[in-house]
């Protein structure tokens, strides 16, 4: 053998090593997500057994939470420009938002994950959360689940409105939030739904500072049907982004999803992804600028909304 081809050698061993040494933590990264009995930070100073309720609560790293609470905090900072409420109403209305946004986050992952319990444990991902991996059983994440959903509960008498006023704005979110696990079975458009559900955080926080962002009226009974249109192109505006990045995030689960029968918009459109996700954000940019123009903001925003495109490049840098 020449020493060219020594060398030559030497450097493809040398990239195979590099390669399976990247690839390790990005495995290993992928099945510690939310699962495996590993601690860390804070995580470290809490008994063992209360790792799985952390970890089916999605609080560490606190993800979920955020994923939950930014739809609130937008629609009731949306609502407090338009009112021009007091910042003491504001801050008041937001503790509220994330307060309850606490409970809500906790008892929708909680209930995704025992209905997904099955379709987890064939995912490599995903097999090693709680209740896949045997770490709680699946009535113990019943029973939290429904804990989490009383404590979300007893925030909708801090909302300007009756109770029951209240609890009917909530009820379409709990209708399609229960039904959310059982979309990936039933329809190709999971990130739809889940979309939907997100998004009706902005509609929620909405009545929080004091607008009704639609009414259910009667003809000649003394009320009328309505909306709050600035508040809807708002809400569709934050219905597609959740649908443009979940439907990245479900290509890394693409082969397993597949293998599984496990239904989504990656597994629907594979190669023509980026094509679909480019013309959801046109349009989503065009909602934004909507509600802007209807809500008499500033017109800056137009430019501030198309420049958007240049910070979203990692659609095509996605493996989509």
């Amino acid at each position: 053998m020449t020493s060219h081809e020594g060398k030559n050698r030497r450097t493809l061993v040398e990239r195979i090593a590099t390669a399976e040494s990247e690839e390790a933590p990005r495995n290993n990264s992928l099945a510690h997500q939310y699962g495996g009995n590993h601690k860390s930070g804070w995580l470290a100073h809490l008994p063992d057994s209360w790792l799985p309720y952390v970890q089916l609560a999605r609080l560490h790293p606190p993800a979920g939470l955020f994923l939950i609470y930014f739809p609130h905090i937008f629609g009731t900072l949306h609502v407090a420009i338009l009112q021009r409420s007091p910042l003491p109403r504001l801050l008041q209305s937001s503790a509220t938002m994330l307060g309850a946004s606490f409970f809500v986050s906790n008892a929708i992952h909680i209930w995704n994950d025992l209905i997904d319990a099955p379709l987890d444990a064939l995912v490599e991902r995903t097999r090693n959360r709680p209740i896949p991996r045997g770490a709680m059983s699946p009535f113990a994440a019943l029973v939290f689940a429904a804990t989490q959903a009383v404590g979300a509960a007893l925030f909708l008498p801090y909302l300007p409105y009756r109770t029951l006023h209240n609890a009917l704005y909530a009820l379409p979110s709990i209708i399609g939030w229960t039904y959310y696990p059982w979309a990936k079975r039933h329809t190709n458009f999971p990130q739809v739904v889940l979309g939907f559900c997100l998004a009706w955080g902005i509609i929620m926080g909405s009545p929080a500072i004091g607008l009704k962002p639609f009414t259910i009226g009667v003809r000649g009974y003394g009320s009328e049907p309505g909306v709050e249109h600035s508040t809807l192109c708002l809400f569709l505006a934050s219905s597609l982004w959740t649908v443009i990045y979940d439907t990245i995030y479900a290509h890394q689960d693409l082969k397993d999803d597949i293998d599984a029968g496990i239904k989504s918009l990656a597994v629907w459109s594979r190669d023509g992804t980026k094509f679909l996700l480019w013309r959801l954000l046109a349009l989503l940019a065009a909602f934004l600028i909507a509600c802007g123009r209807l809500s008499e903001m500033s017109t800056v925003l137009l430019p501030r909304c198309c420049r958007r495109g240049d910070r979203v490049a990692w659609i095509d840098d996605c493996k989509c």
